[in-house]
């Protein structure tokens, strides 16, 4: 998605403005198809244009700008929810479109009042099972694998407040709750790397889990926040007095806030995990390693298609060594 927005608005009577433009463009590729083009390159999985598991029938032309009408100004929920599915197809060549000079959340800004849309568009993507499998594996097996697993880490302030954190002995008053912390402590397991030839400097699991997850006390200013907010790839912001304790759980995306109607942590980074694909985003480069086994470990997505680090591959034959 564009940083960069220009004017997008449709102009129903003269059948114009840049959306009327990108609505042709993109309608004219859509027909075209996938045939003939190269073979996708799951190196960066999120961003690979894929044959999707579409379910009813999809809007061009007409219909179509109808449809965006209908879910910028529609109050009913239900009715977004289907206008938003029969767009799909319009919406992934949208994110796709290097040419694309208009986010996708300025096309569909219901994105940022209306829960779920991020997992149904995903669904729309992989399949229920798929969608479905982090929910069900994450807590019933590998939090606490990664948590056995996560007592061979070196000892450090950050390790030792995570451990503690996951340890229903030890409460801790200050730090995560048990979900995030496993997750915090799966990404000690897999820090970051220093991928191909640029010249960044490495930073610590205990920096890069900025990068993953925020917290924000309840009270403060959302607008404040996301203004100094200086990054593109996705995060999870935790709203609450602590920790421990969240109210609210937020997906930000390009400077903007999407609410997660999510109960607990777990599926809040569910959404996380999701928004990337959907939104066609590339993993933040120091939670490649993290993001890539939950890919292909927990969602089992691309499996032996996605690059995998040594150390990505070494941690999955352990943690699934008594399957």
């Amino acid at each position: 998605m564009c940083l960069h927005v220009q004017e997008h608005y449709y102009d129903p009577e003269a059948n114009s403005g840049y959306l009327a433009w990108r609505l042709k463009t993109v309608q004219r590729n859509t027909y075209d198809g996938a045939r003939g083009g190269p073979r996708p390159n799951f190196q960066d999985s999120p961003t690979t244009q894929r044959e999707s598991l579409l379910v009813g029938e999809q809007l061009f032309g007409e219909d179509l700008r109808e449809a965006l009408s209908v879910i910028r100004h529609s109050t009913d929920k239900a009715v977004v929810k289907e206008k938003m599915r029969a767009t799909f197809e319009y919406r992934q060549k949208l994110v796709h479109d290097p040419d694309a000079t208009s986010s996708v959340l300025d096309v569909f800004p219901r994105f940022l009042d209306t829960p779920m849309l991020i997992d149904q568009d995903f669904s729309m993507m992989f399949g229920e099972e798929v969608s479905g499998r982090f929910l069900s594996k994450w807590p019933s097996y590998f939090k606490q694998k990664v948590i056995t697993e996560s007592q061979s880490l070196s000892s450090s302030p950050c390790v030792d407040e995570l451990q503690a954190s996951v340890d229903p002995e030890l409460p801790s008053v200050f730090g995560w709750d048990s979900d995030i912390a496993a997750l915090l402590l799966l990404l000690h397991l897999l820090p970051p790397t220093s991928r191909g030839h640029k010249k960044t400097a490495k930073i610590s699991s205990a920096q890069a889990a900025n990068h993953l997850v925020r917290f924000v006390k309840e009270g403060v200013s959302l607008t404040t926040f996301l203004e100094k907010v200086d990054t593109r790839q996705p995060f999870l912001l935790c709203i609450g007095e602590q920790k421990k304790n969240i109210q609210r759980f937020f997906i930000v995306v390009d400077q903007r806030a999407i609410p997660c109607d999510a109960p607990t942590s777990v599926a809040a980074f569910d959404g996380l995990f999701k928004a990337h694909f959907v939104f066609s985003l590339s993993y933040d480069e120091a939670l490649c390693s993290f993001y890539t086994f939950i890919q292909t470990t927990i969602y089992n997505i691309d499996v032996g298609s996605a690059k995998e680090s040594p150390r990505v591959k070494e941690l999955r034959a352990r943690l699934l060594r008594e399957l």
